[in-house]
Order: structure tokens, then sequence, then C-alpha cells
């Protein structure tokens, strides 16, 4: 982490950390075990025989109190689409509940999934006591709500809900949305788009915020919500099923550390870069040293490096690791996220409880500092920046199109180099009319072969795209920092290395068992053959 802000610094803005998803199963504890649900209806429900029907009568009426509870509130009760995102279906609900300023409820959706439940199994040799029934768990497809809730404290969040036993919760929740909450909260200005923050006021307060998710929030916003939209059950039951509490265990949690840029260009140029290289440099061994493991002789799970491109050409950057993988992608331009998702808690010796959770973030933030460092150095290499062909754009000058700055265009090569020679004497500083007589006395050339009205033009141009500017009350020009670079760039392109392989590759090339004893020369020599080479690859 050190190293990144070490060496992109200066192109930062602000950076943060937090939990982003948050998937959590909660479980009711008396209902765990098959033996307290045959004793829940034989003893306290008076049933005789456990049978199907009787466990189907819960389930019965949960779906009419979920029915009635939508008729009351005015809410939308309806079958998710099959293949379409759900909170994408539900978001323009969202949209107006958040504009309204209003909490609670705002939408129920109904969708068959597979989920753990029981089934009755009659017993397969006679037995004295002729009402005997076992019951078994098994998976099974049944339906399940989705109740999507603009909380007051945790933001959007989602319970689904199975409708058969032992009535299975699942929520939702994402660290962004309760940072948003508690910024709003303290009136602190913020600009914030899907699941992250462009911009705030006060990155300390954000970064405090983000802190301050912990267990003891996110059990109580659940428990609060289940208590409303669960299942009922009689004081009675409670008191003899022991409260019927539910525990709580983390199914699916992701981590991330966000760098917000100045500019899109340090991330758009050499992330690509970083990429190429993370494919092949991140081995077994490094990939073992990211997640703080060893790597032995048998592996189990997934351990590889991908390069994926998702919607609208994004690629993210993925390092797998048994059930879990860390994760780095470039958004919205100026934001670049480092992610770590975890599937299976185990792969990291960590215990899904809430009651752990503080050890989970201390081990996220330890292994996604490790692969912060990994891809600083990754990151840190030549970027692609085509300043070629972005000088040959024209410019606008007004109504006007000024041309753009080509290596073939002699004339401004020839005016480039009298500049660079004469930058440290004489033509630190210069007029159009004192110019034009030293290109002129350097090439030998005639007044009707090159004017001052030309050499006008040129200087134009060269002012209109940054390389040259004019001194402040005079009529004299001089270079501007970005310009000398570019102009050594071009005309040392042009002479050293253009010029010497194109005639190389098309006029004549020198006999390689005479050559000189020049480095130069070899060079060229290697990359003309290198190009030949390619040019096989291509032709074949």
């Amino acid at each position: 982490m050190q190293l990144f802000l070490k060496l992109f610094a200066p192109h930062l803005q602000w950076f943060y950390h937090c939990f982003d998803r948050i998937v959590i199963n909660g479980y009711l504890s008396f209902f765990i075990r098959e033996i307290n649900v045959a004793w829940f209806f034989r003893q306290l429900c008076q049933k005789p025989i456990v049978t199907k029907e009787v466990l189907r009568e819960r389930t019965g009426v949960y779906q009419a109190w979920v029915a009635a509870y939508a008729r009351n509130h005015h809410l939308p009760l309806e079958w998710a689409v099959p293949g379409q995102r759900k909170e994408d279906w539900v978001r323009p609900a969202l949209r107006r509940m958040t504009r309204q300023g209003r909490c609670g409820v705002y939408y129920i959706l109904q969708s068959m999934e597979q989920g753990w439940t029981f089934r009755v199994v009659a017993p397969k040799y006679p037995t004295q006591d002729p009402n005997l029934r076992f019951v078994r768990k098994h998976r099974s497809r049944f339906t399940h709500y989705y109740f999507y809730i603009h909380d007051e404290v945790a933001g959007p969040m989602a319970l689904r809900i199975g409708s058969f036993l032992p009535f299975t919760l699942t929520a939702y929740l994402n660290g962004h949305h309760f940072i948003e909450r508690q910024l709003l909260r303290q009136k602190i200005p913020f600009r914030k788009e899907d699941n992250r923050f462009l911009s705030v006021a006060d990155p300390a307060a954000l970064q405090k915020a983000a802190d301050q998710l912990d267990p003891k929030v996110i059990q109580q916003r659940i428990d609060y919500w289940a208590l409303i939209l669960g299942p009922k059950f009689s004081e009675r039951e409670r008191l003899a099923c022991r409260g019927l509490h539910r525990l709580y265990a983390v199914s699916q949690i992701e981590y991330c550390r966000n760098f917000i840029f100045q500019r899109h260009w340090p991330i758009r140029s050499i992330f690509h870069r970083s990429c190429e290289l993370g494919l092949y440099l991140l081995t077994v061994d490094r990939i073992a040293a990211l997640f703080g493991q060893s790597a032995r002789r048998r592996i189990r799970g997934k351990w590889q490096n991908v390069v994926e491109r998702v919607d609208h050409g994004q690629q993210v950057f993925r390092t797998y690791f048994k059930n879990s993988f860390l994760k780095q992608y470039e958004k919205a331009r100026t934001f670049l996220r480092q992610e770590i998702v975890c599937n299976n808690l185990k792969d990291f010796a960590l215990k899904k409880t809430l009651a752990h959770w503080e050890p989970m973030r201390q081990r996220f933030q330890q292994i996604t500092d490790r692969f912060a460092h990994t891809q600083a150095q990754l990151l840190n290499v030549h970027g692609q920046f085509d300043v070629l062909a972005r000088l040959a754009k024209p410019v606008l000058q007004g109504q006007t199109k000024v041309a753009g700055i080509k290596l073939e265009n002699t004339r401004l090569m020839r005016l480039l180099e009298t500049l660079l020679q004469g930058a440290a004497g004489h033509l630190r500083r210069w007029t159009a009319a004192r110019l034009y007589q030293a290109i002129v006395d350097a090439y030998d050339l005639q007044p009707k072969d090159y004017t001052l009205n030309q050499l006008r033009y040129d200087l134009r141009k060269l002012r209109l795209h940054g390389l040259i500017e004019r001194v402040p009350k005079t009529y004299a020009y001089r270079f501007t920092v970005k310009g000398a670079k570019l102009s050594i760039l071009l005309v040392q392109l042009r002479r050293r290395l253009y010029g010497p392989l194109a005639f190389g590759l098309f006029r004549r090339r020198p006999d390689p068992e005479f050559l000189p004893n020049s480095r130069f020369e070899k060079a060229f020599l290697k990359v003309e053959k290198a190009m030949d080479d390619a040019i096989e690859l291509l032709a074949a």
C-alpha cells in the first residue's frame, strides 16, 4: 500500500477502503436439527402424525401473510422475470423512495429457487408407534420472497426469506450504502455513482464511517427487519423453543481499496500493460504469498490469473485462490478498485459468525495491502501513449482548422531541428524574422522556396499544439516544457529510428558480416530481423 501511494501520490486525489457486497445467511437455531422439528409439531403443536400437509400448513400461513402485507402497504408483489437482474427491476422504485426521503419496504419479488427444507419419511419397517414419522433435511425448489428495503441506517438492502421450514433468511447489504447514510446524517457533501464515491468534502470522515460498520450494527438491522417480515410464532412457541433466535453466518463478502485519480491518464494508459504483466509474473508461489498461504505440492481449488472483458469493453484482472479471488479494474475513467471476493471463509482459516468480524476485516486488509503493493510494481510500467497520433490531429482555432504535426512534414521537422540546435544559445527566445534568417542560412534555402509567411503559419501550428508559447508583453517565442520534450522526440525519432530503419527495409540493407563496431548499427539489424520475422508470421 505504501509503495502504491509513493509511486502514484502526485496523480491521486484521495483513496479509501471498505466492505462492499455482504451476503449473510440467518438460521433459526432451534430448527437446525431434524429432531427438534419433529418435537415442535408433535409435542408443541399437538399433531400426532407429522405429514407433508402439516409442514405445508406453516408455509400457507406465511404466504398468506406476505400477500396481506403487500396489499395493506400498497407494495408490488410480483414474480421475478427469468434472465432479468432483480436489482435492475426494482431500481426505479428505489429511486422514488430515495427522492421522497422515505424508508421501509418498497418492493417484493417472488422466485422459485433451490433451498434447504424438510420432508417426511415413513419408517422402512413396522414400529410399535404407528404414528412415527422421520423428518429429514433435503434440498428442494420452492418459493422465496425478496423484500427490498430502504433502511435508515444500512441504506438499500434486501432480505430473501424461504417460505418453507426452516425459513432460512439471506441478507444482502453493501458497505457503500452504509457509508452514504452516515455521510447524509453528518451532512457531509459527496458525489456517488452506483457503488463508488467519486468525491467527498471530508475523506477522513468517509473512512471513519466505513470503519463504523461492525457486527452489532449489521445484526441489529437484520434482526429488526426479520422480526417484521419473517414468519410469525406465538409467545408460547417462542418460550418453548428457547426464543427462536437466529444465528448469522457470512456467506460471501467483498473488501475493496479504492483509488480516485485526478485524471484518467494514469489508469487508462498503464492498466492494460499491468494486466499483461500480471498474467505471467504472478505465479503460484506469488499468489500463495498474496493470500498469506504456502504453496504445497497438492493444491485444491483454482489458482490462476485471468483477464476478463465485461460490459462496454471494460477489462478486469482476476487472481483466483481456491474459492476466492482478487480483482482489479478501472471504472468511471478516474476510479481504480482493488478488491477481494471471498466465497468461503475457510480458505483463510476464518470463522463465519459475526463475532469474528474484526479478524475478518484485518485479514482482508492485509491481503489487499499485499495486492496493492504487487500491483503498484506492475502498474509502474511504460503505458501506451500515442503522442504521434494526437499531434497529427488538426486543432480548431475559432472557425479555422489548423493541420496537425506529422513526421513526414519536412518543413516542420526542419524548423524543430533548428530550434533545438539553438535552444541553449541564440534561439533561447526568438522572433519570427530572426528565426527565418537562421533557417535560410542553415539549409541554404532560397526566399521563393521558403517564405516568412510559411514560417509564421508553422509557428502558429506549434503554438496551438502547445509546443511553443509567446513570451508575455513581447513578440518573441520560447519552448514550453512539454514542447521541448516532444520536439526532441520527433526529431530523434525521424533522424535516428524512422529514417535508418526505413532505409534498411526499403532501400539497401547493410551486409551483417562487415558491420562497423557500432551498437546502434547492431540494434538496427536486430530490429530489421524482428520485423522480417513478424511479417513472415503474419503471412503464414
